[in-house]
């Protein structure tokens, strides 16, 4: 199976395998997993933090990050499409009090800055508010990297106007790759950032939130209470730290499959590819039923989300032959 659903499809390679076998363990609560505290020093030192803490996934990490900087009653800004909003089941609304005051975003993921500016709302005002506390913005939106200059504009605002500022940063390292910079370059100015080990780098599971001592701190105990709390995770960790130091500079090669991928389609009748998304390709299907040509794919082995407009996202998976091989099947998939 070519499987195109999401980069969280991959399985462990045989040298992570080996790595989670030698792995040394102890209980993580009690901060004696050698491999979490490795993963999460070494991550932080990555991403130019003081700490890091281990979470079993990217919604945890960015709930956390939320709990630590907000009280019950303070709001975070959002883009109104941004996964920690839409997608995380209003987590920090029900289980930690605080109101997400969502703003209207480009596809790119930017928001226009005098939207935020208009929507912060950090003086008391009569009790009338939930108080401003927090700004978070994505990178990778939908593969596309948010612009260095625009992230730069938006952080002075929010330090103007006393915000503190998270990156939902579940695919950092494919902006990284993507525009040639550090991870630490693309974290600098957030106070908390996480990253997610189990998307493009493919470990099989594991999130990293980072930041300030203090902030991290105030994060572990809310891992502790939503159930996040973990023992002998240094088996898993260890495929986290694998999966960082050997497959972040592969990531180039999924964005050059996802290029190549995107040009062969677009050159099919039918089809219009937009290759601007790192290791994803979205396609809309023009002129045919997208359920029909997404049951014509898998019935050659391909696995999509078919819908009007599908994404296909290139991973440690998919290979070169596998990128042919889908261009085929696609033009055979619309009748060309």
């Amino acid at each position: 199976m070519i499987d195109f659903r999401s980069d969280t499809v991959t399985a462990p390679t045989d040298e992570m395998r080996a790595a989670m076998l030698a792995a040394p363990v102890g209980d993580d609560v009690y901060g004696e997993d050698p491999g979490v505290n490795d993963l999460e020093s070494f991550t932080a030192d990555l991403l130019g933090k003081e700490a890091g803490l281990y979470v079993a996934s990217g919604t945890q990490s960015n709930l956390t990050a939320i709990m630590a900087h907000c009280d019950r009653g303070d709001e975070y800004l959002v883009g109104q499409e941004a996964h920690c909003y839409k997608y995380e089941a209003g987590g920090a609304a029900v289980l930690g009090s605080i109101q997400p005051q969502p703003i209207a975003m480009s596809s790119d993921g930017t928001m226009e800055l005098d939207d935020i500016a208009a929507a912060i709302k950090n003086q008391p005002s009569m009790g009338h508010f939930a108080l401003s506390k927090l700004l978070c913005l994505e990178n990778t939106h939908n593969g596309r990297i948010l612009p260095a200059d625009y992230v730069e504009a938006a952080q002075g605002l929010a330090r103007d106007r006393g915000l503190a500022l998270h990156l939902d940063g579940a695919r950092l390292w494919n902006a990284a790759v993507g525009s040639d910079r550090s991870p630490a370059e693309v974290a600098a100015g957030f106070d908390t950032v996480s990253v997610c080990l189990s998307k493009g780098l493919g470990a099989p599971v594991g999130s990293v939130l980072v930041g300030s001592t203090e902030l991290i701190d105030r994060a572990r105990r809310w891992r502790k209470m939503v159930g996040g709390g973990m023992r002998q995770a240094g088996v898993i960790a260890a495929a986290g730290r694998h999966a960082i130091e050997h497959h972040l500079a592969g990531l180039a090669t999924d964005h050059e499959n996802a290029a190549l991928l995107a040009a062969g389609l677009d050159e099919i009748n039918g089809l219009t590819a937009d290759s601007s998304h790192t290791n994803m390709v979205f396609v809309t299907i023009d002129d045919a039923d997208p359920a029909a040509v997404g049951d014509r794919l898998a019935a050659d082995g391909i696995a999509v989300f078919a819908a009007p407009t599908t994404r296909l996202v290139c991973h440690l998976g998919i290979s070169s032959a596998d990128i042919d091989a889908t261009i085929a099947a696609c033009r055979r998939a619309v009748g060309q």
